[in-house]
Formats: C-alpha cells, structure tokens, sequence
C-alpha cells in the first residue's frame, strides 16, 4: 500500500482542487480508512493490529522518530504555516502589526548567511557575564538573568495558579536544571544507561570544542558538567513522584524561604524582578532547593561557571549556526530518539515562530483552517460528551451521593475552549527584526517571561489559553477547571465538520472523552469545581477509586513494549485512566448524538464497529525502538498500541460489536468511569 501524501497541498489551496485541469480531485482523508484494516489480524486478539496494520508499511521520514496520524496533520498545519509565513515575509507589514513580526521573525530564521557570519556574537554579553561570576550571590543574579531569557539552568521558575487558591497566581519553583531528560538517565544503572551518559558528554565536549575550548579541555568542562548536572539529579523527584500535586505542593512565605533553602533568594527577586508585594511563594520540591544551595556553596565557581555556560550553548544551539545545529540534533535527535534526518529549516524556525507568536500567527491560521461551523459542531460535541460524563457519574455504585454532587458540580462548572480565543494576545510590545535569529528568540523569551510576571497581583485570567490556536493537541487543566480544544487538532481525521458521527466520535475519543475525563483521574480528582486543590471525596469513595486504579495500574504493567520492557503503570496511570474513560464516554456520547437518528454500515463495517475503528486509527504511528523506549522511560503515556489495546481489553459493547467472548474475568481490569 502506498502512504497517502502528507505534503499535498490539495486540502489548502483553492486552486488544485477538483475542477483543475491539471491535477486530480484530492483524495478524501477519513476517520475510518479502510486501507490501513488489515482484515487477516482478528480484532478481538489484537484490535490495533486489525485496524491499522496496514500502516505498518508506511516508512518513517528521516526528520521523524515518530509517524503517523499526528505527523499527517501537523504536516497539513505545517504546510498552511508555511505558507502564512513566507507571504508575511515578503510582503512585510505596518511596523507593530502582526504581519511585520511573524513575516520578520520567519526572514531572520531563514537567513542562514546572517546567522553563520554572526557566529557566536549574540552569546557574548551572555558568556562575558557569566565570567564575571565569582561568588554565590552572583551565581543566583546570574541564574535569573538566565532564566528570563529562557534558559532554564539549576532550576525552574514561573508564574501560575496557586493551586490552593484558584482566584491567585503565584510564583513557583520547580527542580530542573539536567540535559538530560529526566533524572534517572543520570541514575540508572545498566550498558544502555551508561552508553547514553558517555554520548551526552561527548555532545557538551563538542559544543564547548564548537565555541572555543581545545578539545582536552572541552572534555574537562564536558565531565564537570556531567557531575554537577548528576548531583541535582540526585536531588530530584522521580517522574512517579512528580504525579502527586499534594506532595508537591508547600506554599512558603517570602521571608522564609531562605531558611528552607539558603540561598540569596533576594538576588534572585531582584535579577528576576520579582514584585515585592509577593508575600507568598510555591516550593515543589524542597528538598531540591536545600540540596542545590549546598550546590552552590561546595562546588567550584569554575564548575558552576562552566555550567551555565553549557546551558546557554545547549538552549542556543538550534538557532546557531550549521555545525552547533547539527552537532544538538546529532545527540537529541540521532541518540535519543532515533532520528535520522535533521528537520527542514523552515519547520524549525515555523515551531520557534509559533512559541514567540503564537497567536499572531493563530489569527491568521483560523482564518482558512477553522469555520464557523466546525466550531458549532464542535461545541456541539463536547455537550454530548459533558451529558454522558453526567450518565456515567450518576451510574457509579460505588459512590455515594454526597461524593456524586460534588463531582457533577465539577463537570457543570467545566468550562471549554474550542478553536481559538475570544480575545487575541497583545504582543506590541514585543520588537522582532530581521537582524538575528537568536535575538529574536531571546526577546521573544523575555517577553513571555515579563508578561507572566505581570500577573502577579491581578486576578486570574479565565480566558488566556495555555496552546496556540494552530497546535495539534489538547489539554485539561486541573485548576482552572477547563478543557482546551485547539483548531490545530480539530482537523481530519479526528474531526471532520462534514464527517458522520460514528468517526467523528470515535476518532475523539482520545481528545474530548480524554480531556473531560482527566478531570476525574487521579491527578484531576483532587481538584474541586473552583479549581482548588482540596479534598471533596469521602474516606471511603477515595479508597474505592485507588482500589479501581490500583487494577489498571496492574492492567498495564503487564503490557510489554519491547524485550524485557514493561509500562510503568504508576507513571502512566493518569493517562491510562483518562484514555479508559475518555473511549467509554465518548462511546456513549456518540450514543446520545445519534439517538433517533438511522445509520447504516459503511464499507462494510455497522455504525458501532466504524466508532471503535476510528479510535483506534486514530492512533496509528509507527515508532522507532529508540523512541519507543525514550517514550516508556521519560513519558507519563503508554505507548500508542497500547493505548488502544488498554481501553477496549474490557468494553462489553466493544466486544459485542465484532462478536468477541467476553473477557475472562480474572484478566478483566476494573474500569473507574
């Protein structure tokens, strides 16, 4: 089978489609394709196989550790982008409009002549300061500098919603501060851990040999790095950890917070500008900050100095020039992940583009791929699956009453985002020029980092979102009590304006029923109708949900990925519920839209069985096995297979739909909604 083009224009450009004298009609992109069913694969031994193993023979780009339904429409969104940045590029705009920044910030991106004849120049004021660090104090002023330009060294910092306090933002602190993905790459033990060690610090002695240094003394520094990065790794949470919003929660007062963690905080409110009507600050991990300000007193300002230059180079690589982008994608692309071909330039700087000016190109991006209509029908969607979120809550017998009104005051008081803001950002104040790259990058970084830190003090803005209109995801979040469905993801085939419901639901099983069902997981749970991270369950209600979870988390941690690899169903476990219970009510839902209505089978396939296809293509992806193994040891998902086996391994109507026995009860894993 040959792939479908996921670079055809055909969908976005007026002028190829039907009716063209020298092209085809564009080939329809369906929720339920059956060219990817591979009929010989029984559905009820292996559904995902049976749905997509067709897919199988699709190759994987070079530019991609992943392919599949995803990639197909970022590559659509991609492609429309493209196109939004280039004529803003040419055409330029009234200085201060959206045109001039997006089309100025794209020119500087792509001016690779400029960027290589700058070289490292941007960096120096950078590099000279942080030379110039030779005492703790100025180790802490330096890391703030660092981290309003985006640099995350040490440790991370920002702005959110007090988690206690839904009506307040706050500033918090976070661990943070590694190369490598997560704390146990430094930490575990074993052949392949120790081969991923010495390939990162054999990258940071080729970005310091790249800046200057003699290759010996590149090594040097590589080594310093790796130990100190190693010590805050030791410190950390682990990924499972990390999942408890109560143990990483500790509210700290200003004036305190030198005793927790001695470190001239001060310095730091001032490098960061920090408010100092502040009172209050959030703390995640404790222990962390105690042990980084040991840090910063026992080791080495050398080491600390090369450090924090290693994080700036590592931060800055991508957009430098050709050797320091290759040598970054060579270890975080190749090594980590399994990619084999550098993404083209213009997608690169297309993703920079829509983290600095997100909705400037948002604005634009609506305007051809979003409508009116798709929002109603949208919306329209979502209602349902609110409604059968409603059935589900109100069916749960092991419940009681009071624990059941607390959680439909939830789900009544869940608000939606669909598409795009009702009010776009104002970036005026941000100036981009097509002089660097990195400049712009940089700006862009303090820009955003300056604009959280104004709203400290203010009321919480209700209506910002969290995603650009173009992004090709989804979220739920726990303290604003909201879902967020981007026009970005709202794209065939997971949504259609034209499609019938039994696709259409299916394929967003795995967005809206997901989403609205993390409001109840075991995160989400903890968090009542305000937002507010307190506990609304009764004694007994809460055992009988850890009890229900403790089955899933056993369901997939028997689920083998690769050779002697299982899914860690702890650290998985949130996903795994909202993935259960998002295919349940999103079944039911489809139910609720289709009532009175009459549906025949398409292709051979009834209404029922085209729901439960379409979930499933909807994660069709081939991986490679470093990015599969990267995904089960950093990722809080399963892998996609698995994300379709776990859900459907005890769905009665799922099973009744393609005639399958009823799972055997003591295999049968205990769904919570």
């Amino acid at each position: 089978m040959k792939a479908r083009s996921v670079l055809s224009l055909l969908l976005l450009m007026p002028a190829l489609v039907a009716g063209s004298p020298s092209r085809p009609a564009p080939k329809p992109i369906l929720g339920v394709d059956p060219a990817y069913i591979q009929t010989a694969t029984s559905p009820c031994k292996d559904f995902y196989g049976f749905a997509n193993g067709a897919f199988d023979q699709v190759a994987i780009p070079g530019e991609y550790a992943s392919y599949g339904v995803n990639q197909e429409i970022d590559e659509r969104n991609f492609t429309l982008l493209k196109g939004i940045l280039e004529a803003s590029a040419r055409k330029g705009g009234a200085k201060g409009s959206s045109g001039q920044r997006v089309g100025d910030f794209y020119a500087a991106g792509m001016d690779e002549a400029r960027i290589e004849k700058a070289g490292l120049t941007p960096l120096a004021p950078v590099f000279h300061a942080i030379q110039a660090v030779k005492t703790p104090k100025e180790l802490v002023a330096m890391l703030g500098r660092l981290h309003v330009l985006g640099v995350q060294a040490s440790f991370s910092f920002g702005v959110q919603v007090d988690d206690k306090d839904s009506s307040a933002m706050i500033a918090s602190f976070y661990q943070g501060g590694l190369g490598l993905p997560e704390r146990d790459y430094y930490l575990r033990p074993g052949k392949e851990a120790d081969e991923i060690r010495q390939a990162y610090g054999r990258h940071i002695a080729s970005l310091f040999t790249l800046s200057g240094d003699e290759p010996t003394a590149a090594q040097a520094k590589a080594a310093k790095v790796l130990a100190l990065e190693t010590k805050l790794a030791q410190a950390s949470r682990t990924l499972v950890d990390l999942r408890d919003p109560q143990a990483n929660y500790h509210k700290v007062a200003r004036k305190e917070l030198g005793a927790l963690a001695a470190i001239d905080w001060d310095t730091y409110f001032a490098a960061v500008a920090l408010p100092s009507a502040e009172a209050h600050v959030l703390v995640g991990q404790p222990e962390f900050f105690k042990a980084l300000a040991g840090l910063t007193a026992s080791e080495p300002m050398e080491d600390w100095r090369t450090y924090l230059r290693w994080h700036v180079l590592r931060s800055a690589s991508p957009f430098l020039g050709k050797a320091f982008v290759s040598e970054n994608f060579a270890f975080y692309g190749k090594v980590l992940s399994g990619t084999t071909e550098l993404r083209p330039r213009w997608k690169r700087v297309l993703a920079s583009a829509d983290r600095a000016l997100g909705e400037d190109l948002g604005q634009l991006f609506v305007k051809t791929a979003f409508s009116p209509a798709a929002k109603e029908r949208a919306l329209k969607m979502v209602h349902f699956h609110k409604e059968a979120m409603r059935a589900r809550i109100l069916a749960a017998d092991w419940m009681v009453e009071a624990t059941k009104a607390q959680a439909l005051k939830k789900l009544d008081t869940m608000r939606s985002k669909v598409g795009y803001p009702d009010r776009w950002r104002d970036y005026s104040a941000l100036k981009v020029s097509r002089q660097s790259f990195l400049a712009n990058v940089q700006t862009a970084s303090a820009f955003e980092f300056r604009r959280r830190m104004a709203k400290l003090g203010k009321p919480v803005d209700r209506n910002e979102w969290f995603m650009t209109p173009q992004t090709n995801n989804a979220y739920y979040d726990p303290s604003l009590n909201e879902m967020c469905f981007p026009a970005g993801i709202l794209q065939p085939p997971f949504f259609d304006e034209k499609a019938d419901d039994a696709a259409n639901y299916g394929a967003l099983a795995s967005t809206i029923g997901h989403e609205l069902t993390h409001g109840f997981d075991d995160q989400g749970r903890q968090y009542d109708w305000q937002g507010n991270l307190k506990d609304w369950w009764t004694a007994e209600d809460a055992k009988r949900f850890e009890a229900r979870a403790g089955h899933i988390v056993k369901q997939y941690e028997a689920f083998e990925v690769l050779p002697g690899l299982h899914i860690n169903g702890k650290q998985t476990l949130g996903e795994n519920i909202a993935d259960i219970g998002g295919l349940r009510v999103s079944y039911e839902a489809y139910k609720l839209a289709i009532k009175g209505k009459t549906l025949r089978p398409v292709d051979g396939y009834t209404p029922d069985q085209r729901f439960f296809i379409a979930f499933a293509q909807g994660w069709r992806t081939n991986q490679r096995p470093e990015a599969l193994r990267l995904g089960v040891t950093t990722d809080v998902h399963s892998p996609v297979r698995w994300r379709v086996l776990g859900p459907v391994a005890d769905f009665p109507e799922f099973r009744k739909a393609f005639s399958c026995e009823a799972a055997p009860t003591s295999q049968a894993p205990t769904a919570i909604w």
